[in-house]
């Protein structure tokens, strides 16, 4: 149930057996959400985080007009929500873009796992730093990125991730985001988010069909995206 979040983790530094056991022991209850419900919602003050065992997640925020903004992707091994443990009351609300199974770990574990294991409690901070990075990433992509570039770099950077807890089959990946989803990620219109998924399947750099997005020419993805993987923390070593 938690080998996703283990693959994760173990990208960045080595996990000992007795952290893994810790990770399955505290990592328990089991719920599952249809493609629209939240699993986290504004304003709440959950008392667990929620790992994303399967499935694909959206930290969102809503105007006051009713307009969405994505701003963040969560794909499995994942915790949507891991800052709720500090923070405490959700400032934004998480949302399931497809059926999602997700296991709730209560934050008294959390606390208990931060005053007696300090290497485990570094990896779970770390964690949110790398969360904290793929943020800025995206806002750099958002402002000063054409949307071209802005859709090729999200790609490149859920291919990565995806292939981290090996959820990708050779140079494809199952994405099941509609193109409204994907306006709303990169705050676009749904007709101008239409003319940028075709200029990258005109360019020969994807194809996009059924909910499966195959990569067609890798080099030239990133460098259309400017794509470098440095911000995700993709290196074992000691942390």
């Amino acid at each position: 149930m938690i080998d996703s979040l283990l693959l994760n983790l173990e990208q960045h530094d080595v996990l000992t057996d007795e952290e893994r056991n810790i990770l399955r022991r505290i990592v328990g209850r089991e719920r599952r959400f249809l493609a629209g419900e939240d699993l986290v919602a504004e304003g709440s003050r959950p008392g667990y985080s929620s790992l994303l065992v399967d499935g694909f997640a959206a930290r969102y925020k809503l105007t006051a007009e009713g307009m969405r903004q994505i701003t963040a992707i969560h794909v499995a091994g994942d915790f949507v929500d891991l800052h709720a443990f500090l923070l405490k009351t959700m400032d934004h609300g998480v949302v399931a873009l497809s059926p999602c199974h997700v296991s709730l770990c209560d934050h008294s574990d959390l606390k208990q796992v931060t005053e007696q294991h300090p290497h485990l409690t570094r990896m779970l901070w770390l964690d949110t730093l790398i969360h904290g990075s793929i943020h800025r990433a995206w806002i750099v992509a958002m402002g000063r990125r054409s949307k071209v570039s802005h859709l090729a770099h999200i790609l490149c950077e859920l291919y990565v991730r995806l292939g981290v807890v090996r959820r990708t089959n050779g140079w494809s990946f199952h994405l099941p985001l509609s193109q409204g989803e994907m306006a709303d990620v990169l705050g676009l219109s749904l007709v101008h988010m239409n003319r940028v998924i075709q200029t990258l399947r005109r360019e020969r750099l994807i194809s996009w069909s059924n909910q499966t997005i195959t990569i067609l020419d890798w080099e030239r993805l990133q460098e259309v995206a400017e794509f470098d993987p440095t911000y995700l923390s993709l290196s074992v070593e000691p942390r």
